[in-house]
């Protein structure tokens, strides 16, 4: 019964435009928006290399990607709190419990899951559609993306898995961002802050945000991949 009363009220303040509990998603929306679009073009621009050029590391490179991807969250936070703490190497830049702190958090994070994904989808292009748009004069960049308009559907994917798997991660920006009220409190981070209170429904309904997104980002990325593979 108290799940289910636990679960009314977190409707109830999803509903009624909570400033606090709004405030909160908004955070949460706009630091992991800006460090996808951060990623993304950096991250596009390495698999282009990894895919289409030979030389010397690129097997370790790809290894190191891949490695990459079961990092964790807390071990990035960690990592990030010593360079930049007072007593760190970065820590005149002053950036420690804040926005800019999480959003580097976030990119270290989503960077080689969107690295290995588009690298994936790069390397099942037909490479004609490269070597036409050069044979017919074309400069690189628009060889480039001519050949990025080719595999689009996978990169959307790339994007998409790179975003939730950001979005919801709590390890790194809880040690990076403070958990500040109104600065740096995001979903991940509301929720474990309220339920350490005891105080269940905000947490449920930043639970319910998180469960929709999810929903939705996967009923995305289900379409993309079709796109990208599509039945015979």
């Amino acid at each position: 019964m108290e799940l289910v009363q636990a679960c009314k009220q977190a409707l109830v303040l999803l509903f009624s435009g909570n400033g606090d509990l709004w405030t909160i998603i908004g955070i949460s929306f706009a630091v992991s928006v800006k460090a996808i679009a951060i990623a993304t073009p950096i991250a596009l621009a390495t698999a282009f290399v990894l895919a289409f050029f030979r030389f010397p590391g690129r097997g370790l490179a790809l290894s190191t990607v891949n490695t990459l991807l079961s990092l964790p969250a807390v071990v990035v936070g960690l990592t990030l709190y010593l360079l930049l703490s007072r007593s760190g190497p970065l820590g005149d830049l002053r950036l420690l419990f804040t926005q800019k702190a999480m959003m580097i958090g976030q990119i270290v994070l989503c960077f080689p899951l969107l690295v290995a994904w588009s690298h994936a989808a790069i390397e099942a292009a037909e490479r004609s559609a490269w070597e036409t748009a050069i044979t017919l004069g074309a400069p690189p960049w628009r060889a480039v993306l001519t050949l990025l308009h080719e595999v689009r559907f996978g990169l959307i994917a790339a994007v998409i898995a790179g975003f939730g798997r950001i979005i919801s991660e709590v390890g790194s920006s809880m040690m990076v961002g403070g958990n500040i009220l109104n600065y740096t409190r995001n979903i991940p981070t509301a929720i474990a802050l309220e339920t350490s209170k005891g105080s269940f429904a905000q947490g449920i309904a930043l639970g319910f945000v998180l469960l929709f997104l999810a929903f939705g980002l996967n009923l995305g990325l289900s379409f993309f991949q079709r796109r990208v593979t599509p039945a015979s």
